[in-house]
């Protein structure tokens, strides 16, 4: 038995297996294993465990690799050694595999990799050669692949063609299966997750952050941007949450405008202008305005205001009808012996002198209360939602040329356009935009904004489609006297 549990007779070995790149075609995994099984039996040894690092590249340091670095660190219980179907799957870094090297030996535990004789010895000269050369030549073989990897990426970058991976909302195109990709689509149901996120924090700044949107996402069960990516392509999901940083980078990139991006920033075609590949998600005014929102809302900043989600319906909208103080909670919104409650006068507050006695309620009597209230006065009101309006397109124009002269200016700045030829380039194209911003402000302008309109859905139905407690304390917050959502006519203000 080859594969077996640690037993102590040292000869337990981890098996290790590193692939860069996943596909549903490659057989490198299977050719791998047996290889590994094979280096094992020839030292009388059997595997305790596997350390499979796929989509891991070969520059990551060993130390540090998901499946293989908490092995080397000792934080997964003891084996004696690991082996490898060769050194460059060990790593393609020439002083990161010396390092694991070295620390294998000086810790007395064997390194075993497919066509060598045994362990590796590090004492041993001939083996300490043989051993650096084998990982210096992992290391060429990885530069090759890298300038070869640059090369591909300034071509496809000149010709306006893709080479990294989509952006969350959009999709490659490939004429054949394995081919090159020949455009960039929207991805129909992410490009309407991103765009209803976008949606509801323009609406509701205050509110909805993309910290409470990732939350949110999550415990809808939409798949996070890597999962969504990896079921693209057939790999399975690792049930990944959303993350804030995510939802945040997703709504600031300029992706999302359809450009050509390269490291983060916009490709600039000949003509000064970014190259667009594909239709926005949305365009510059709402690209504009929610990196406003987000920079405004200071959520953007570790330690920056977030939204809470807490888990009862009433939390901080339920308040005590003799001191006006907001009712705490206690107990799990599950347990059947919470409730909400008024602690303002044991606190010593002014204001709750005379709250006596302090009301309590348990939490699922109050809330029963509140929702057929709340129902039989608002159910058949008509909701209106917020939206960001766009304007009539000039403004877009506007924000678009304004954008690409600010992108030059900054790189002339940063001295990209010093040389005589270039500088010339610079000035045509930035004379060019002003003329075009010129013509562009002489056109009557209808401003981008926020509007009101009407969804077509009652309080009491988006009520019962709501999933969890969240969505139903977003339908109560809308109610309140100063959100800008209207009941229909005839309907008493709400309290």
């Amino acid at each position: 038995m080859i594969e077996r549990a640690y037993d102590g007779c040292g000869r337990c070995y981890i098996g290790v297996r590193r692939l860069s790149q996943m596909s549903a075609s490659t057989s490198s995994p299977e050719r791998q294993r047996d290889d590994v099984l094979a280096t094992v039996k020839a030292a009388g040894g059997h595997v305790i465990a596997w350390a499979d690092d796929w989509e891991v590249s070969g520059a990551t340091d060993p130390m540090t690799r998901p499946r293989l670095g908490p092995w080397l660190r000792g934080e997964r219980g003891p084996y004696n050694g690991i082996a490898g179907a060769a050194v460059d799957r060990l790593g393609r870094n020439l002083v990161d595999c010396l390092n694991t090297g070295y620390m294998m030996r000086d810790t007395g535990l064997a390194l075993l990799t497919y066509g060598h004789d045994g362990p590796w010895n590090l004492d041993d000269p001939n083996d300490e050669n043989r051993f650096t050369m084998e990982a210096w030549g992992a290391q060429m073989e990885l530069r090759a692949i890298q300038r070869r990897n640059r090369d591909a990426a300034v071509k496809a970058r000149a010709a306006g063609r893709v080479k990294a991976k989509p952006s969350y909302g959009y999709r490659y195109v490939r004429l054949v299966p394995t081919g090159a990709v020949d455009h960039v689509v929207l991805h129909e149901h992410a490009a309407s997750v991103i765009r209803n996120v976008a949606r509801r924090i323009l609406a509701d700044p205050e509110n909805v952050t993309p910290s409470s949107e990732a939350a949110r996402l999550t415990r809808a069960g939409e798949l996070s941007p890597s999962d969504h990516r990896a079921v693209m392509y057939g790999r399975p999901a690792t049930g990944a949450p959303w993350m804030s940083s995510g939802v945040r980078d997703i709504l600031r990139s300029e992706a999302a405008l359809g450009y050509l991006m390269h490291k983060n920033r916009p490709v600039i075609g000949s003509d000064g202008h970014p190259v667009r590949i594909a239709e926005p998600l949305w365009d510059r005014a709402t690209h504009e305005a929610l990196r406003r929102v987000i920079k405004q809302r200071g959520d953007s900043h570790p330690g920056g205001a977030r939204v809470r989600t807490p888990g009862y319906l009433l939390a901080g909208l339920a308040f005590c009808g003799q001191c006006h103080g907001r009712l705490k909670t206690n107990g799990a919104p599950s347990q059947r012996v919470s409730t909400y409650y008024c602690n303002d006068r044991v606190l010593g507050k002014r204001s709750a002198k005379d709250c006596r006695p302090a009301p309590s309620f348990a939490v699922r009597h109050l809330e029963e209360l509140v929702e057929n209230w709340f129902l039989s006065e608002y159910g058949h009101g008509m909701i209106m939602e917020t939206v960001f309006d766009a304007g009539d397109g000039f403004s877009e124009r506007i924000a678009e040329v304004e954008a690409a002269r600010r992108r030059l200016r900054s790189d002339r700045e940063a001295g990209l356009f010093d040389a005589p030829d270039d500088a010339e380039w610079f000035r045509t194209r930035y004379a060019d935009m002003g003329r075009e911003l010129d013509k562009l402000r002489l056109e009557p302008v209808r401003p981008a904004g926020m509007v009101t309109r009407p969804t077509g859905e009652t309080v009491e139905g988006r009520w019962q489609k709501a999933p969890d407690v969240q969505a139903r304390r977003e339908v109560l917050r809308r109610q309140e006297p100063d959100a800008e959502h209207l009941l229909h006519p005839g309907l008493d203000p709400p309290l």
